[in-house]
């Protein structure tokens, strides 16, 4: 695998070839971010392609001072939140963590539907995080999926470290308690 530093250079002399392994390696995490706060598949597939778009137009300023791959994560989130902004105004706040009482968070009752989904697991589990306010989704999702670390979190979303750890410690507590009850009634 070619390092990040050698593809930059070729991407910037104007390899076309060497964008193409940039976007496939780096293209998961991207839809991943994207995913996480876009809900509809279509503009999740616009949201990706802008967000490789803002790479390539900004790579030539990317200074090597982070991984690329928290670089780019952070251009997928910020052009991911942007959307959101733009588009569904009335969202802001939650993606955001302004205004809420993530505190008092409580997961909705069960439904058929839900108890259905309860069977398999690791369904179960992504449905709750589903569940979750976005600002949980997301430090938990890119702390435990994507493994990145509390520092290159606070990159990516802007939230101080502090703030990372305490989102991921309440995501984790709203999740093992409706897992403990879960596992109890299952």
């Amino acid at each position: 695998m070619l390092p990040e530093e050698e593809l930059v250079a070729k991407i910037l002399k104007g390899n076309a070839s060497a964008f193409e392994v940039l976007v496939k390696r780096y293209e998961k995490l991207v839809l991943h971010v994207a995913c996480k706060l876009i809900k509809r598949d279509e503009e999740v597939m616009d949201i990706c392609q802008e967000v490789f778009i803002k790479v390539y137009k900004g790579l030539g300023n990317f200074s090597f001072q982070s991984k690329l791959s928290t670089w780019i994560a952070r251009i997928a989130y910020l052009t991911s939140l942007n959307h959101l902004q733009k588009y569904k105004s009335e969202n802001i706040n939650t993606i955001a963590g302004r205004n809420l009482e993530l505190d008092n968070y409580h997961f909705s009752e069960d439904t058929p539907e839900k108890l259905l989904i309860k069977k398999d697991v690791s369904a179960y589990i992504q449905h709750l995080i589903t569940q979750l306010p976005l600002p949980y989704q997301t430090v938990l999702t890119l702390y435990h999926l994507q493994e990145f670390s509390y520092l290159e979190i606070q990159e990516i979303t802007g939230m101080p470290e502090g703030t990372v750890k305490s989102y991921l410690s309440r995501a984790r507590k709203l999740l093992k308690e409706k897992l403990v009850t879960y596992l109890k009634n299952g």
